[in-house]
């Protein structure tokens, strides 16, 4: 299984893209600092994951994401209602 992810950071508010095969490590990674990156913006909390059976999919999403169409939809998600992130966190934490 592959993950697109977006992260948003506690103490500045950006939001951070990515994808991996292994969330829980990954998100991890970006709070203890090991991820250059996203060391600045520490702490961050996971608002969003998709799941995909194959690699070059999740590859594919995290670019369209990072795009003008992507960030588009990005605010429509969140600005509707549409994501229940207490349920998509509490997913990621019991699977």
């Amino acid at each position: 299984m592959f993950y697109v992810y977006i992260l948003k950071s506690v103490r500045t508010g950006k939001l951070y893209k990515g994808s991996t095969s292994d969330l829980r490590t990954r998100v991890n990674g970006h709070n203890s600092g090991k991820t250059k990156s996203t060391r600045a913006g520490r702490p961050w909390r996971l608002i969003y994951y998709e799941a995909f059976l194959n690699k070059s999919d999740a590859l594919r999403e995290e670019k369209f994401l990072k795009s003008g169409k992507g960030k588009e939809r990005i605010k429509y998600l969140f600005q509707s209602g549409n994501i229940d992130i207490e349920k998509q966190l509490e997913e990621c934490r019991s699977g």
